[in-house]
């Protein structure tokens, strides 16, 4: 589709040709409805998260250095995992369920049974620790992530309605 659209710029020409304007338009109207279809995932996903859980404990991924990386920007940002992160965070204001953003340092390294520090390469999946636990490592860092969130209250994070958060930084749920 870009291809095509390119074919018909002139460079130097000041006025294009209404053809390649044609084409513009048509290429700006596919990508309005991939966005919009992306929206549209990531609010019915966010919308279901929450009403389903009454605590929502989740990585604060920094997308923006993920994305640095050129081999996974184009996966990461079709993704649209801020847009997700930015409805979750908003549904659990509306419907007044807790969302915690837990850091991501260690999440995946630390034994979810014991705490102990496992180091693994990306490309090894399984989590092995010395005390006998036997975990997929996503799984692994999912307890881990679960643990840390509900032993702390996580921190004030973004919301896009310009409210304060839900919970404090660094507040105890149980005191």
């Amino acid at each position: 589709m870009n291809r095509r659209k390119s074919k018909k710029y002139v460079k130097g020409k000041k006025p294009q040709s209404n053809n390649y304007h044609k084409a513009r338009k048509r290429y700006a109207l596919k990508h309005l409805k991939i966005s919009r279809q992306r929206k549209d995932h990531a609010v019915k996903l966010a919308r279901c998260v929450i009403t389903s859980n009454d605590v929502v404990a989740y990585e604060d991924l920094r997308i923006a250095h993920m994305v640095k990386n050129h081999n996974l920007a184009k996966s990461i940002t079709d993704a649209g995992w801020y847009q997700f992160r930015v409805w979750l965070e908003y549904f659990g204001y509306k419907f007044g369920k807790i969302t915690i953003a837990v850091s991501p340092q260690y999440t995946s390294v630390n034994c979810s049974e014991c705490g102990a520090k496992v180091t693994k390469t990306l490309s090894t999946r399984t989590h092995k620790c010395k005390c006998g636990c036997v975990l997929d490592r996503d799984e692994n860092a999912a307890r881990n992530i679960l643990s840390i969130g509900l032993s702390t209250a996580g921190h004030v994070g973004f919301q896009a309605w310009g409210d304060e958060a839900s919970i404090l930084a660094g507040e105890n749920l149980s005191g």
